[in-house]
């Protein structure tokens, strides 16, 4: 796993950022990365109920501590900050923000070489979405179950942090399509970082004009305008994830439910509008196929 930073040639990808999203927490890049992985594990020899059954009991296994993870470090912003995290206010736009540049993003040869069965864009693109959106899934259930628990002071901490997950695992997923369709943002890791949360919060890939003039990135910083729209999209994704706190399982169902149409929602918007746009390079396709050979022998 990589995080959002540009490697140079011939270099590894390196490990999970050991750094937790939105300071404080423990190593939450790490357990989402974790999350990621064993969503997107294929079980093909598996019939569909039980390989369905497998994501559930791993994606909750993996969910509730990272949903556990980021509740902590709400909680100890103090009862303000807790209250105007829960209900999308600056304060979780300000966590996102600090957790965008150390979510964990592969490589396209990364991806390749996890998925070596995948020929085109358009079929590892999909590989890619089932994955983010079993994470989604696992994350909503994860909270409607916390919900049961009849402590309603902790349920906007709760909600807050299934937010902030669910978003880090769609930024993560809007940034690996890009590199699977040959268009990664370029810049400095701040800069790609807030391009793909600008990406995320327009619900669409990168502008074009960002992409195509070398100052693009360069300018682009964490404006008002920028966390306007932040804030806007975190809390329409907070309310919309209010009725998880129905009691009993019901709360489970319809957060998974929800989180996993989502995010197929967003993949699908994003990999239209990438799927239109030529690469950067027309031979990046070939080139990471190499490369992701080379990565499958190393690790053989």
């Amino acid at each position: 796993m990589g995080i959002i930073r540009r490697r140079r040639a011939g270099q590894p990808d390196p490990g999970p950022d050991k750094g937790s999203a939105g300071g404080g927490g423990g190593d939450v890049a790490g357990q989402l990365a974790a999350l990621s992985a064993e969503m997107e594990r294929s079980l093909p020899d598996s019939a569909p109920a039980v390989r369905e059954a497998w994501y559930r009991r791993k994606g909750s296994q993996r969910a509730g501590a990272l949903v556990g993870s980021l509740a902590t470090a709400l909680a100890r912003g103090g009862k303000a900050a807790a209250k105007g995290a829960g209900y999308g206010g600056k304060a979780l736009t300000d966590r996102l923000l600090d957790a965008a540049p150390r979510i964990p993003v592969r490589s396209l040869a990364t991806l390749r070489a996890q998925h070596p069965n995948a020929a085109t864009p358009a079929e590892l693109a999909e590989l890619i979405t089932l994955g983010a959106c079993r994470s989604s899934a696992a994350l909503g259930a994860g909270a409607g179950a916390a919900a049961m628990m009849p402590v309603p002071p902790a349920m906007p901490v709760e909600i807050a942090a299934e937010t902030l997950s669910v978003a880090a695992v769609e930024i993560k997923l809007i940034a690996e399509l890009h590199e699977i369709y040959g268009v990664p943002a370029e810049g400095t890791m701040a800069q790609r970082a807030t391009a793909y949360v600008s990406a995320w919060a327009d619900g669409r890939g990168i502008d074009r004009a960002v992409l195509v003039r070398p100052a693009g990135l360069a300018a682009m910083a964490v404006s008002s305008e920028v966390r306007s729209k932040l804030r806007k999209r975190l809390t329409r994704s907070t309310l919309r994830k209010l009725p998880s706190l129905t009691p009993l399982l019901i709360g489970a169902g319809l957060g998974a439910t929800m989180n996993r149409r989502d995010t197929r929602r967003l993949a699908d918007q994003v990999r239209e509008d990438l799927a239109r746009r030529a690469p950067a390079d027309p031979d990046y396709w070939t080139a990471a196929g190499i490369s992701a050979a080379a990565k499958r022998k190393a690790l053989d």
